[in-house]
């Protein structure tokens, strides 16, 4: 066993060597895509020193498995993706060890895993296996196999690979770094893009915020409950801008806009060949969370399977992709929300009991419009200013009559019917004024309510309304009206669903 200490100066490489081991640095710095980068390295390592193949295997310390990464060599193709357990042959005792190792023969080392070369139908005879090491942590294994010719390998051999070992350790920690940023910056974009004020200073939301406040600071699992529009993904950022995670992601998701398999695969990410259509391995909502806030919108509306699998992600912290094996520890902190009676749905079989209780350890109830009267006039003056300064227009003035109507207004689709209702308004006035005719007839007093069915709020009217107006001016193409409109396919599909939107006959 020769320890892996890298001494050899730069006199001592050949040329051969030095311009290998250039290319194999000029790939790191190139790349940051990692099967790339890795299968350039061994494919150097075994060029420089003159072997029938190389490899290297990555150590996953979670589940205490080596997994083949890159190979180059006959049948190398067949490892990559292969793992074995981490206590397992040479390279499980160099990754525990962090030691290089010299094995002229295979055969007589009680270390050696026959396991692999049955695998791949390779015959090894003679190895070096070095650990992949940077900044004194072990990310896993290079090895170099059978000597080409009848030289046998040698403490130079072993003192170059390591050099490979090292490159390739970090390239292995540059691909975590920078996967690691692009999960943060999904999230701070995504909080970036929100209109994230909450707005008003009546009593009912005054006790919102003074839970908020209280819980903000803690790990707490947090249930928020209330009517649909009452700003209940709105509340979730307020509290993840005011943990201690305000600087890493927030991501939300729609549990009741994607169908159950679509769901487990957003939730949990996938393997490539997981499905028909998983052409490569997809980070699912749970990583892309990691170290920051994950909110479960809708979350009374997910099926039993996946009640089951989230129950066991809230105990356990850890997760299997749709598709994999590899077990994926996770720290996210959770927020849920739902418009559902979760005990009534309890009662009635519909919703697990130990998963409630998971998610119940902080409920805030966020009161919806018609208890927050006071706030109406706070939340006209916000919308018209925020709508207008998105459309590029002049912020209109809201005429007495017309503030009248909106505080008079029930508003059963919440805050989220008024900002629709708003930017209606703003479209239309011409005037610089927004008076009773802008407004919708539920408000004006034209209709009242029972005229007009009573039970779809103006909220879903007006979506519906909007959503098949786009369709038409986009050629009934779902995918050029969810751009139109701002929203994903599956949200988009979701709607139409809810709303029983299909292409007429006639239009076909």
């Amino acid at each position: 066993m020769t320890e892996g200490v890298v001494s050899l100066s730069a006199r001592s490489i050949s040329e051969k060597a030095l311009a290998a081991l250039l290319e194999a640095s000029a790939a790191m710095n190139s790349s940051l895509d990692l099967p790339t980068t890795l299968q350039a390295i061994v494919r150097s390592a075994a060029a420089v020193l003159q072997t029938e193949a190389s490899s290297v295997i990555l150590l996953d310390r979670a589940r205490n498995k080596l997994i083949f990464k890159a190979a180059v060599g006959d049948r190398g193709d067949v490892l990559v993706g292969e793992e074995f357990d981490a206590n397992l042959g040479i390279a499980g005792r160099v990754a525990s060890s962090g030691r290089s190792m010299l094995v002229p023969d295979v055969h007589h080392c009680e270390d050696f895993f026959k396991g692999i070369d049955d695998k791949s139908s390779f015959r090894t005879i003679g190895l070096v296996a070095a650990p992949m090491r940077f900044r004194s942590e072990v990310f896993g294994v290079i090895e170099v196999l059978n000597k080409q010719g009848d030289e046998p390998f040698n403490d130079r051999d072993v003192e170059l690979l390591q050099i490979f070992g090292n490159l390739a350790a970090i390239s292995v920690s540059n691909a975590q770094m920078h996967e690691a940023l692009k999960r943060e910056n999904r999230g701070l974009k995504e909080v970036l893009k929100q209109d994230d004020q909450i707005v008003g200073s009546s009593p009912a939301l005054n006790a919102v915020m003074s839970l908020v406040d209280r819980v903000a600071n803690t790990n707490a699992t947090v249930l928020l409950l209330g009517e649909t529009g009452t700003g209940k993904e709105l509340t979730a950022r307020s509290i993840h801008v005011r943990s201690p995670r305000r600087n890493k992601a927030f991501i939300a998701i729609n549990c009741a806009a994607l169908p159950e398999t679509l769901l487990e695969s957003e939730l949990f990410g996938h393997e490539a060949g997981a499905f028909t259509g998983a052409t490569a391995t997809k980070l699912g909502r749970f990583e892309l969370a990691d170290k920051g806030t994950l909110f479960l919108d809708e979350i009374g509306d997910i099926s039993a399977s996946t009640q089951i699998k989230l129950l066991r992600v809230l105990q356990e912290r850890e997760f299997v992709r749709v598709g994999g094996t590899k077990t994926i520890a996770c720290d996210v902190r959770i927020i849920a929300a739902t418009n559902r009676d979760l005990k009534k749905a309890m009662e009635e079989g519909e919703f697990r009991e130990d998963l409630f209780y998971r998610l119940n350890v902080f409920p805030i109830d966020l009161p919806p419009l018609r208890e927050r009267r006071d706030d109406i006039p706070l939340l006209v003056e916000h919308f018209a200013a925020f709508t207008s300064k998105e459309l590029g227009r002049m912020k209109p003035d809201l005429s007495s009559e017309a503030m009248q109507m909106m505080c008079a207004y029930r508003w059963p689709g919440n805050i989220r019917e008024m900002r629709n209702v708003i930017e209606r308004a703003v479209l239309l006035c011409d005037s610089g004024s927004i008076h009773a005719p802008q407004l919708p007839r539920e408000i004006s007093g034209d209709h009242s309510p029972a005229q007009t069915g009573g039970v779809e709020s103006s909220l879903d009217a007006y979506e519906k309304a909007m959503i098949v107006k786009a369709l038409k001016e986009n050629g009934w193409n779902q995918t050029k009206t969810a751009k139109a409109l701002g929203i994903n396919r599956d949200n988009l599909r979701y709607r139409l669903k809810k709303y029983e939107i299909a292409r007429p006959e006639d239009e076909e």
